[in-house]
Parts: structure tokens; C-alpha cells; sequence
């Protein structure tokens, strides 16, 4: 919790490239934020260059404050899983690296079992043909990445929208959801 006036809760979500994690997101009821970032490496505070080389150990995440009682935990997996590849450890799409692997962080025990519960739902559902590889595990330090990346689809729209269409990222979501 970090507002206790309104009951506000932070989720983190790691699905490749940030810049294509913030759209789903960004205009739901209830969302009140969103950062893009970096977490679960050893380095403290470090540099988009830094991390893009894969050498700190972090993975590009978005931090989503939320009001779940307007938009559930439970609405953010699930809208989370329609946005990645879970049965590809090496990275996402074009994105390619464990800098770009997938990863639902949970800062309590209750988005803890309910990310454990969504993820043996996917794997049972048999949308997938693969193993469900997405790690499940407790939020680690978020470090705001510069202030270039925050928003870079509305601050960059031309780049952002031909990056997203070289990905992939949209041919499989289409297919798979």
C-alpha cells in the first residue's frame, strides 16, 4: 500500500520491451500510474545502457499504481498475460535477452497466490503448447528508469509505433488472444 486515503497498490510486470508494457494499461479505470523501470538486478541505480547489455542482471519492468477496488489484481494478470509470449524464457518478440524476460513481481502474499493461480490457469487452459516459463516472484528494487523512456509512446509516437510493428508483439497477441 502506499496511499492509505484511497488504498492504492503497486503490481510490477516484466513482458520485454517497456515501452509496450505501458499502453495496455495506461487508460483503465483505476490505474493511476505507471513507470517504466528496471528490477531484480545486483546493480543499484542502473543506466538503460547498462541494462540493454544484459550485464546487471535487471529486467525492464513497468510499476503500475492501481486502485483494486476499481481495477482488481486479478484484471492486471489478466490483461499482463495478454501482452506477452510466457512460454519464452530468452526475451520477448524482436527483444532478445534475459534483460527482456517475462515476470509478474508481487509485493504481497495476496498478488503472490493469485499471480500462482492465474499462471496454473493459463498452463491448463492448453492455449499454449509450451511450458508457461513467466517467474513469479517477490518485487525486488525498482529503480525509474531516465525520463526519456516514461510515456516515450506519446513523446516518440513515430518510433514507438514502427518498433512495436517490427516486434511481432501485436501478429501474436492477435493469434494467440
Amino acid at each position: 500500500m502506499i496511499d492509505n486515503s484511497e488504498k492504492l497498490e503497486l503490481a510490477m510486470f516484466a513482458g520485454g520491451c517497456f515501452w509496450c508494457m505501458v499502453t495496455p494499461f495506461e487508460e483503465l479505470p483505476g490505474i493511476k500510474g505507471i513507470v517504466s523501470g528496471y528490477s531484480g538486478g545486483s546493480v543499484v541505480n542502473p543506466t538503460y545502457e547498462e541494462v540493454k547489455k544484459g550485464i546487471t542482471g535487471h529486467a525492464e519492468v513497468v510499476q503500475i499504481t492501481f486502485d483494486p477496488s476499481i481495477f482488481p489484481y486479478t484484471k492486471l494478470l489478466e490483461l499482463y498475460w495478454q501482452q506477452i509470449d510466457p512460454t519464452d524464457a530468452g526475451g520477448q518478440f524482436q527483444d532478445r535477452g534475459s534483460q527482456y524476460r517475462t515476470g509478474i513481481y508481487f509485493y504481497n502474499e495476496k498478488q503472490k497466490e493469485l499471480a500462482e493461480a492465474s499462471k496454473a490457469q493459463l498452463a491448463a487452459s492448453g492455449r499454449f503448447n509450451k511450458p508457461i516459463v513467466t517467474e513469479i516472484l517477490p518485487a525486488a528494487a525498482f529503480y525509474p528508469a531516465e525520463d526519456y523512456h516514461q510515456d516515450y509512446h506519446r513523446k516518440n509516437p513515430k518510433h514507438y509505433k514502427e518498433d512495436r510493428a517490427q516486434s511481432g508483439r501485436d501478429e501474436f497477441i492477435e493469434k494467440h488472444w
